[in-house]
């Protein structure tokens, strides 16, 4: 889908748009009982809205590819995540509104736990406190590497944010995080010949964070990944001709949307506070990203149960989202976050597309399983923006 073509297509019109993102909001089924979260959680809001509405999946990346939460947001907003790739810590940092430059590297980190021999036990070291956070934050700040300068910056609980500003780096280098328990971090390795200084400081800053870190158990280590410097992508205003606003609770999503141009609200930390938000705008905006969170913290840490609850909270919110009057409204997700996996997974996610002009096609359940049958398919993820936009009358006809 090429946005230059989108872009010559797109009309105006009064119409609103609410696209919801439920964070990892694919599972599969529980061994136990052969049902998946979705399958398991009660839901008659979203089953209700489901029968109303067209249905199918989106598949974020390709086929068997896992995508991570910037691929998988970026895709949702129109942009081929093949084409457009963001690395991890420039979306973190913007979402903190730390003013990156041209030529920084940012690398998001995770405070982890290490056991004695160095092998990691606890990727996000207990989801440690966000106050905790900012007071190792602060301890790692007195590294000083040789000809950058060096910024930490607490995030959100066991998350913080890496810059490194100087002349001659380079963000492509491979991840400390080897995402496995039972091993130690990975040293920061150069994918190409112009970002071997910068590993260098990297894997300096690292040994130095060990020594630092090495009393303050659960987070006595850290793993670095998605280091990038400051892309430029096609406004998102500009390429759907949309006043858009974005809803999120949690820095990195804040980052996306600011990254593609929109305007990024404040808003509480619950959901139910986003939902607020949403309704105090809805004059203002054509657009409207509404980002959920919790299903895909329940997923990553493989509580199922905890999933089904929080997608039985999120089917809780839905009438106060649907009394915002959208014109069009979106569910889905960013990936698939089974609990059963405990991570992200390649699995293509519930999608239902709820407006007058999308047809009811007999899908009566909001699952993975329901929703295969729909009339949309399973489509690409950066196809689902021209689906809105036509749904909301504003892209004309391509040709004569």
């Amino acid at each position: 889908m090429d946005l230059e073509l989108i872009r010559t297509l797109v009309v105006p019109n009064t119409t609103r748009i609410v696209l919801l993102s439920a964070d990892g909001l694919g599972g599969l089924p529980d061994p136990a009982t052969g049902r998946s979260e979705l399958e398991t959680a009660r839901l008659p809001h979203l089953d209700e809205l489901a029968a109303r509405s067209a249905c199918g999946l989106i598949r974020h990346v390709g086929p068997g590819i896992t995508p991570g939460s910037g691929p998988g947001h970026l895709g949702l907003f129109g942009y081929d995540p093949l084409r457009y790739q963001v690395g991890r810590g420039i979306l973190e940092a913007l979402g903190i509104d730390f003013p990156l430059q041209p030529g920084d590297v940012a690398a998001r980190g995770n405070f982890c736990t290490v056991d004695g021999e160095g092998r990691i036990t606890d990727r996000r070291a207990g989801r440690i406190g966000t106050e905790l956070c900012a007071t190792l934050a602060r301890r790692l700040r007195a590294i000083r590497l040789p000809g950058v300068e060096t910024f930490v910056e607490p995030v959100k609980e066991h998350r913080f944010v890496l810059v490194l500003r100087g002349s001659g780096l380079s963000g492509r280098l491979s991840e400390t995080d080897p995402q496995l328990l039972g091993t130690p971090p990975r040293p920061a390795e150069p994918l190409v010949p112009e970002a071997e200084r910068t590993a260098g400081l990297i894997n300096r800053f690292v040994a130095e964070a060990r020594v630092l870190l090495a009393d303050a158990a659960p987070a006595n280590m850290l793993l670095l990944r998605g280091f990038d410097q400051l892309p430029t992508l096609p406004a998102f205003p500009e390429a759907f001709g949309l006043r858009a606003a974005a809803i999120a609770a949690y820095p990195m999503y804040r980052g996306l949307a600011r990254l593609v141009g929109m305007e990024v609200l404040k808003t509480g930390a619950a959901f139910a506070e986003e939902v607020q938000t949403l309704a105090a705008h809805r004059e203002g905006y054509d657009f409207f990203f509404l980002h959920y969170k919790d299903t895909d913290t329940a997923g990553e840490d493989g509580d199922f149960a905890g999933k089904v609850r929080a997608l039985e909270a999120l089917d809780a919110q839905i009438p106060a989202i649907l009394a915002t009057r959208p014109d069009v409204l979106a569910v889905t997700g960013d990936h698939a976050s089974p609990a059963i996996l405990k991570g992200h997974s390649w699995h293509p996610v519930p999608l239902l597309i709820h407006g007058p002009y999308a047809a009811p096609d007999g899908v009566g359940a909001f699952t993975e399983r329901g929703c295969a049958g729909g009339s949309l398919g399973v489509i690409p993820s950066h196809h689902l923006m021209p689906l809105l936009l036509a749904n909301a009358l504003r892209l004309t006809k391509f040709g004569a």
